[in-house]
């Protein structure tokens, strides 16, 4: 009896099934390890990058650097864990490792400069320039270390703007920590007037700053005279305070050296210019 073509068609797969099935098997077998030896490596490095940042905080180190080491870890297990799927299902490592050096190299090449911000994001790790939380100045811009990453390190600024720096940038640049030592120095400079008497207006201003909860009695105060300019004789006062509070404390001592002034009837003067006409 003659078979019709769609019984034909059914034998044929059958006996192609029936050639290849242990193939079949064995392929999906692999293909699902593969899958199962991603899932779980990727899993098990969120883990271990999540342990690890725990784990080194409760240690006392810097959050910035626990964020960074255990990105890394993270990324080498997941380096490690595509090795292990690509070997499973058959793709040979060996050739495929020197094809992902060639191939790196010419990428090093092309991201040069990100390649740069790393390596200063490892040396920033490294050296401890600043850490997270800290009050920094670098190329130019003044904000609090918010996080330290991989290629960049974000400060949030005082106005509360985020800024987001290349390490490159941040490494090559002059940093200036505010947060480096535990207390800091308040420079303001305060004129008075030639008819003010010098010693009453030192004495005036030292009464002031010991008055002020933010000065600290040591190192202790200065009030000098640093220049006899042309409208005033400038006076120098230079309280030291404790870092968290400078600028509260450089706010009060202001208004509190001022009220002391005025309480004592010593004049700030205005810029003045004598002007002379010749009659003639």
């Amino acid at each position: 009896m003659e078979m019709t073509e769609a019984e034909v068609i059914v034998a044929d797969v059958t006996t192609w099934f029936q050639d290849y099935h242990e193939l079949i098997v064995e392929i999906g077998l692999k293909a699902l390890f593969a899958l199962l030896i991603f899932l779980i490596g990727t899993y098990v490095a969120g883990v271990v990058r999540r342990q690890t940042d725990k784990r080194l905080k409760s240690r006392g180190v810097d959050p910035a650097v626990s964020g960074f080491v255990a990105k890394i870890i993270q990324i080498t297990i997941v380096g490690a864990v595509l090795v292990a799927t690509l070997n499973e299902i058959g793709v040979e490592t060996t050739s495929l490792v020197a094809v992902l050096g060639a191939a790196g190299l010419a990428i090093g090449l092309a991201l040069k400069d990100s390649l740069s911000n790393f390596s200063s994001g490892v040396m920033i790790i490294v050296l401890k320039p600043f850490r997270s939380g800290d009050f920094i100045e670098a190329s130019g811009i003044v904000g609090v270390v918010k996080t330290i990453e991989l290629f960049s390190t974000k400060l949030v600024t005082p106005d509360n703007k985020v800024i987001i720096l290349p390490n490159s940038t941040v490494y090559a640049s002059e940093i200036t920590n505010y947060s480096a030592l535990p207390t800091r120095r308040v420079d303001i400079v305060v004129g008075i007037s030639y008819e003010s008497d010098m010693r009453d207006a030192k004495s005036v201003i030292m009464t002031a700053l010991k008055a002020n909860d933010f000065v600290l009695n040591e190192p202790e105060p200065v009030v000098a005279v640093s220049e006899l300019a042309d409208s005033s004789v400038n006076l120098v006062v230079r309280p030291w305070v404790n870092t968290a509070d400078y600028w509260m404390a450089r706010f009060a001592i202001i208004e509190d050296v001022k009220r002391a002034l005025d309480d004592n009837d010593i004049t700030i003067p205005f810029p003045q210019m004598d002007v002379h006409f010749d009659k003639g």
